[in-house]
């Protein structure tokens, strides 16, 4: 009798006494994930009330048309400025952190229904951060940028420079350079892995530097994880004379500006 009841009391822990629908997310350091409310009457109804909790621990409210960030002392040591709630009752947790992992639990009371996300933040080394910040490229060689992450055939990858869509992957279907500004900046220089999700820049130009967006979206949450490119001019492709030209313009540069340096301090 003693096992049957501690086999069921190890069932309703491991499944939940009420069913609720449960997420595995997982996510790097520095990524923004958001969970996503996926009711789509939420809008419609202004006298819903959900709540957030985090550990069994309430850190979010939406009441209506207010929400509220519950700031007791232990969520600002957590959070600290990074959790955000919306209208539509999604909570995004920006610029995660390993502290960050647990389980997120979501309440509606106009329905009674509760919905659960078991959020991991995995590590990352002080190298893989620098490279994801901002990786360093000479002019000329191709570059590629990788999700780390297993794609499923129903979640949406959207790649970004800036406010510039370069690619995306759509369960089959995949883009690459949809717009013109895209297309004029990037012409057959973007190639998309559609098995991994990974987007590589060919010949790449000083004018390619800068901040790179991955968007990973699912039906019940969504990653954004950031990627840096520092694109420098190749001198070893330079011609022989135009390395000796940069080297005498240097010289005579500093000459001039200790010349200069020389005069002031007489």
């Amino acid at each position: 009798m003693k096992h049957l009841l501690l086999a069921g009391i190890l069932f309703f822990l491991n499944n939940g006494v009420s069913g609720v629908d449960s997420d595995e997310v997982s996510v790097m350091e520095g990524d923004s994930v958001t969970l996503i409310y996926a009711e789509t009457d939420k809008q419609d109804d202004t006298q819903d009330d959900i709540k957030w909790y985090f550990n069994y621990t309430q850190i979010a409210e939406i009441i209506g048309n207010h929400t509220k960030i519950y700031t007791d002392k232990q969520g600002k040591d957590r959070f600290r400025n990074r959790l955000k709630v919306n209208q539509t009752g999604s909570l995004t947790i920006t610029n995660t952190t390993s502290s960050d992992s647990g389980l997120y639990e979501l309440q509606i009371t106009s329905s009674s229904s509760e919905k659960s996300f078991n959020v991991t933040v995995n590590g990352v080394s002080a190298a893989e951060q620098d490279e994801m910040k901002r990786k360093p490229v000479k002019e000329g060689e191709s570059v590629t940028l990788d999700p780390g992450v297993i794609i499923t055939k129903n979640d949406t990858m959207k790649w970004y420079f800036n406010d510039i869509l370069l690619a995306e992957i759509t369960g089959d279907q995949s883009k690459i350079c949809t717009d013109d500004q895209c297309k004029e900046r990037f012409r057959d220089r973007l190639k998309l892995d559609h098995q991994t999700g990974s987007l590589t820049i060919t010949n790449t130009r000083t004018t390619d530097s800068g901040d790179y967006t991955l968007q990973i979206i699912s039906s019940r949450f969504s990653i954004i994880r950031s990627f840096g490119i520092t694109v420098s001019i190749n001198v070893s492709g330079l011609s022989p004379a135009a390395v000796a030209g940069i080297i005498i313009a240097v010289v005579l540069l500093n000459a001039v500006c200790s010349g200069f340096g020389f005069l002031f301090f007489q």
